[in-house]
């Protein structure tokens, strides 16, 4: 049998490959597990390759998740257009679907970040910030929450609360449908804001 031709990529062209690689692997496995070899057996190159690319473990680990943390910061984006809530409610939904498709990996960084690792923790800070900070973009239609020192800290507890939530939700749905999962985290946060609103 023989093995197909493979193509010559640049460097930047086969590093990006190589990262796609280990962020579809990194969705079914913990980053314990995504080793140099299995990266290497999965895209048919030496081990001596990828340290090429990468250096070490550790510095590979660490460009898998950013790759992975910039994926999930694009896709759960939310759309330019619609009311604040409606939109709130697609970016929720396109979190829930990535924590889903994504969940070993996702876990990893979550405990990676809380168990003392600094670039990992470095890493989830950054991609929480991104989450959190667009709700208070305002546009034509208005911001989602406005913009005070009070919400900023309530948006940052809600943010753990939902990533919770979902984190719970998926180890263990216990009888909660998705849609209803869906509508506890898009209504939990006006309903927080509405509590600490001047009466």
């Amino acid at each position: 049998m023989t093995s197909p031709a493979r193509t010559r990529l640049a460097p930047d062209e086969r590093r990006s490959q190589l990262l796609d690689l280990g962020v579809r692997l990194l969705a079914t496995r913990s980053l314990d597990e995504l080793s140099i070899d299995v990266l290497a057996e999965e895209a048919g190159i030496s081990r001596g390759l990828l340290y090429h690319y990468f250096g070490n473990k550790h510095a590979f680990h660490e460009a898998v998740v950013r790759r992975a943390a910039d994926d999930l910061i694009a896709q759960t984006a939310p759309p330019v257009e619609g009311e604040p809530l409606e939109r709130l409610r697609v970016s929720v939904t396109a979190y829930v679907d990535y924590v889903t498709a994504n969940y070993e990996g996702y876990l990893s960084l979550v405990k990676g970040a809380a168990g003392g690792n600094d670039a990992l923790r470095e890493i989830y800070e950054e991609a929480r910030s991104a989450l959190t900070d667009r709700i208070f973009r305002e546009d034509a239609r208005g911001q989602i929450v406005a913009d005070t020192p009070t919400t900023r800290l309530l948006v940052r507890g809600w943010s753990a609360m939902a990533e919770e939530l979902v984190l719970s939700w998926r180890a263990e749905p216990a009888g909660v449908s998705r849609e209803e999962l869906l509508a506890i985290l898009a209504a939990s946060l006006p309903a927080l804001v509405e509590v600490i609103a001047p009466g």
